[in-house]
C-alpha cells in the first residue's frame, strides 16, 4: 500500500517543479523529502522522477501514479471532512438565541428532537429582543438565533456575515377582553373598526413594530398604554383585564395564559416574519442540524396564507 504522505510529496513535486520548492511548501527539508520520494519509488517498483539541474520532472510512471494519487488524497480529505462533521455532533456545545414567542412555542420541539439524536451536545439558550439576535450571531455569542420583523416595516438587513433564512410568516390578529363587542363577529374585522379604540402596545425599540402601529393609527386607533417590557404576555394580560385591545401575532393569541377574544383583521396585511440568523459557511455541524430541524418544525406550525 502507498503511504498518503509520500503520495502528497509526489503531488507537491509535480506542482512545484522541484524537490526544494515542494519541500518548502510541505514544511520538509529537501533531503527529508527526497527520502520520502525514494521510498515511494521503491513501493512502486520503478522510477517516478527524473532529477535535473533545474528541478525534477515526472516519468511516465510518475504521471500515471500522480493521477491516482490526487484521487486518493481527495477522497481522504473528504473522509476527514465528513468525520470532522460527525465528531461535531458527538460533543461540544450549541448556543442558540431566540425571542420569547419562538422560545416558548416553536423552539422546544426542535431542541427536543435534536437532544434525542445528539445527547452529547451541550445546549444553551439565550433570549434576545430582535434585532439584537442578528448582532449576537455576528459577534459569535451564539451559533444561530431566531429573530423576526414586522410587515409593514422598514427593511432591517442583518449584520455583515450573517444571513436570514425565513421560516414562518404569521398574521397579526386583534385580541380583546372576553365578551368585547369587536370579538363578537365570526368574519374578519375591518381595520377601520379600530377607530377610537385604545390600543395596548408593548412598543419595543423596534422600528418595524412602530410601523405596524403607525398603520393602525392611520385607521384611527389610538395607542393608549405602553409597556416597558417587550412582552406580549404582558400585553395580553392588560387586554384581558379590559385596558384596551391589541394587535399581536396569532401564535401569541393562541397561547395566551389569560382569557382573550380573538378576531382576524381585514385586510390581512399585517404580519410577522420569523427567520433564523446564521453565518453561512461558518456554522458548526450541530448548528446546521438544528437549522434543518427548525425548518421542519416551523413548516408544521406555519400560518402563512
Amino acid at each position: 500500500m502507498y503511504d498518503p504522505t509520500r503520495l502528497a510529496a509526489l503531488v507537491a513535486v509535480a506542482e512545484a517543479g522541484s524537490i526544494s520548492r515542494a519541500a518548502d511548501r510541505l514544511g520538509y527539508t529537501a533531503p527529508a523529502l527526497s527520502q520520502q520520494l525514494a521510498k515511494l519509488e521503491r513501493e512502486a517498483g520503478t522510477a517516478l522522477l527524473v532529477r535535473h539541474h533545474r528541478g525534477a520532472r515526472l516519468t511516465a510512471a510518475g504521471e500515471l501514479l500522480l493521477v491516482r494519487a490526487r484521487r486518493v488524497l481527495d477522497e481522504l480529505d473528504q473522509a476527514r471532512h465528513e468525520l470532522s462533521r460527525l465528531a461535531g455532533l458527538s460533543g461540544g456545545r450549541l448556543r442558540v438565541g431566540t425571542f420569547m414567542t419562538a422560545g416558548t412555542h416553536l423552539l422546544p420541539p426542535a431542541l427536543s428532537a435534536f437532544r434525542r439524536a445528539h445527547p452529547d451536545v451541550e445546549l444553551s439558550v439565550t433570549e434576545y429582543v430582535p434585532p439584537q439576535a442578528g448582532a449576537a450571531v455576528a459577534l459569535g455569542e451564539v451559533d444561530l438565533a431566531l429573530t423576526h420583523e414586522y410587515v409593514p416595516g422598514e427593511a432591517m438587513p442583518p449584520p455583515d456575515g450573517v444571513r436570514l433564512e425565513p421560516l414562518l410568516t404569521e398574521e397579526l390578529v386583534l385580541v380583546t377582553a372576553p365578551g368585547h363587542a369587536l370579538s363578537a363577529g365570526t368574519g374578519r374585522l375591518p381595520l377601520a373598526e379600530l377607530a377610537g379604540q385604545p390600543l395596548v402596545s408593548m412598543a419595543p425599540a423596534n422600528p418595524n413594530r412602530r410601523a405596524v402601529e403607525a398603520e393602525l393609527a392611520a385607521m384611527g386607533a389610538s395607542v393608549a398604554v405602553r409597556c416597558e417590557s417587550p412582552s406580549y404576555a404582558v400585553v395580553c394580560a392588560l387586554v384581558s383585564a379590559g385596558l384596551g385591545v391589541a394587535v399581536v401575532p396569532e401564535m401569541m393569541a393562541e397561547g395566551s395564559l389569560t382569557p382573550l377574544g380573538v378576531r382576524r383583521l381585514d385586510p390581512p396585511e399585517l404580519h410577522r416574519r420569523i427567520s433564523v440568523a446564521y453565518r453561512p459557511g461558518g456554522g458548526t455541524p450541530a448548528a446546521d442540524t438544528l437549522r434543518a430541524l427548525l425548518r421542519g418544525a416551523f413548516t408544521r406550525h406555519s400560518t402563512a396564507p
